[in-house]
This record gives C-alpha cells, sequence and structure tokens, in this order.
C-alpha cells in the first residue's frame, strides 16, 4: 500500500513540475493563463489570484494550463496564444 502511495506522489510531482513549465513559459511570453490546475474531476481546493484560477483537483492523474486563445470560438487579443510568433507558441 505504501508503495502505491509512494508512487502517486512521485506522478504528482513530476505532472506539477511539466504544468509548472507551460505555466511559467506561456507567463513569460506574455500570453494570459485562465487556469492552473493539478489532477481532473471535481476542484478539492482553489484560489484566484488576478485573471489565474488555481486549483487541486480530485484524480492526482493529470493537470492542465488553460490559455487564452487555446478555443477558436475566442477572440484574439494581445495576450492569447494564437497572436503570439511561431518560437513562442513552441
Amino acid at each position: 500500500m505504501s508503495n502505491i502511495i509512494a508512487a502517486i506522489i512521485a506522478f504528482g510531482v513530476m505532472i506539477m513540475v511539466h504544468e509548472l513549465g507551460h505555466f511559467l513559459v506561456a507567463k513569460r511570453v506574455g500570453i494570459t493563463v485562465y487556469a492552473f490546475a493539478l489532477g481532473f474531476g471535481p476542484r478539492l481546493v482553489g484560489f484566484r489570484r488576478g485573471e489565474t484560477q488555481y486549483a487541486i483537483n480530485a484524480i492526482p492523474f493529470g493537470g492542465y494550463v488553460r490559455m487564452a486563445g487555446e478555443d477558436l470560438d475566442e477572440s484574439g487579443d494581445g495576450g492569447s496564444f494564437r497572436n503570439k510568433t511561431v518560437w513562442q507558441r513552441i
């Protein structure tokens, strides 16, 4: 049982570092970030700071960073993913 818990914690740390990379680079190049979440499913805890909603969700396998301009129906402003250069999007 302790091996399962250790594996969940290890995956959680890897996911957090991975998603944090997306988040920090998006902020660095000026993309508006709407959400930074670890996990999927129902929200366990969360808070809003500025334009970004931070959350820890119930299912610990995954995470996401939701940026402006990812949805095709959104208008593209200066902080939009779609308005950035190819190098910034990479």
